[in-house]
């Protein structure tokens, strides 16, 4: 029986000869970079949670959070104080569906022009465009709601009762816009990534474009338009100048967008450059909203994140 000779190892420098790896210090180090940002997240929501909670727990300790937040009058910081949170919700609420009744359409309306209409050229024209309404500082959009929006309103109002100086509507509305290039852009995104396959498919099927783009295109994407709506959900209960401008800073608790009413970031605004007493009951509801307003959008993440999963795609 023969004896299976053994393969001669190759020389050194011969192509089949495999050097011991060298070590990668550069990536290394981009992989400690990449861990340090993914923790920077983790941190500051850390921090921010540390920072409410104590001043949150002292406030509690003073006022029920039953009062807190079931109570219908906001005057904490006059004499005689009121704690009840439900009119800031209730403007912020308002405020922000106004804004989603303005973004939403339009913003996935050109998503889906960006997407499945506009040819290549036109697509790189104007998706910049489109985003540099998200570079304006949020100040300028205030003072636009305040000095035209409302205005053109109360000029051409065609009912009895025309809105008042400062009032959620102008707000709501201009707020829409500023998060129009969110809801677009990421829509638009989410869009492009869908294989062109199912659109190959279904044009083979007989489907219009638009049959296409509503049918197809739309629901293999809706895990990523629910992400781009809910990122504008978060930006609009967020904001801060736009409703302090335009809105007032009058909380009452009305669902009526013609008046001016006072969100739970416009407060924050307002109760933190003014001269309350740091330590005192009314300094300590600033961090009482902000813990609020925290839980809020983190309640409606977790649903998106829910949302997201249970309707995702995955393509091969």
């Amino acid at each position: 029986m023969s004896v299976p000779q053994q393969r001669p190892r190759p020389a050194s420098g011969s192509p089949g000869f495999l050097k011991r790896s060298q070590p990668r210090y550069g990536e290394k180090a981009i992989k400690v970079l990449l861990v340090a940002a993914a923790l920077v997240s983790v941190l500051t929501t850390v921090g921010i949670v540390i920072a409410l909670v104590p001043p949150t727990s002292d406030f509690f300790s003073e006022i029920g959070i039953g009062e807190f937040l079931t109570g219908t009058e906001w005057s904490a910081l006059f004499n005689p104080p009121e704690f009840g949170v439900l009119p800031l919700v209730g403007a912020t609420l308002l405020i922000t569906l106004i804004a989603l009744v303005v973004a939403v359409p339009l913003g996935l309306g050109a998503a889906i022009y960006l997407s499945e209409y506009a040819s290549s050229r036109t697509r790189t024209v104007f998706k910049p465009v489109l985003e540099v309404l998200a570079g304006i500082p949020t100040v300028v959009y205030g003072f636009f709601a305040l000095k035209a929006i409302t205005p053109f309103l109360r000029d051409n109002w065609w009912f009895d009762q025309p809105p008042q100086i400062f009032n959620a509507l102008s707000a709501g509305f201009v707020m829409g816009i500023m998060i129009i290039p969110t809801v677009a852009s990421l829509s638009e995104d989410a869009m492009a990534a869908v294989p062109h396959a199912l659109r190959d498919g279904a044009f083979a099927l007989g489907s219009s474009r638009m049959q296409v783009s509503t049918r197809v295109v739309f629901p293999a994407a809706l895990s990523g338009i629910v992400a781009a709506v809910v990122l504008g959900i978060s930006r609009a209960i967020g904001e801060t100048m736009i409703v302090a401008i335009a809105a007032g800073l009058r909380p009452q608790l009305s669902w009526n967008p013609l008046e001016g009413m006072q969100t739970m970031t416009a407060f924050i605004a307002a109760a933190g450059i003014g001269d309350v007493p740091v330590g005192s009951t009314g300094y300590k509801t600033i961090f009482a909203v902000g813990s609020l307003l925290f839980v809020m959008t983190l309640v409606m993440n977790l649903i998106s994140i829910r949302l997201v999963r249970k309707y995702r795609e995955v393509y091969e």
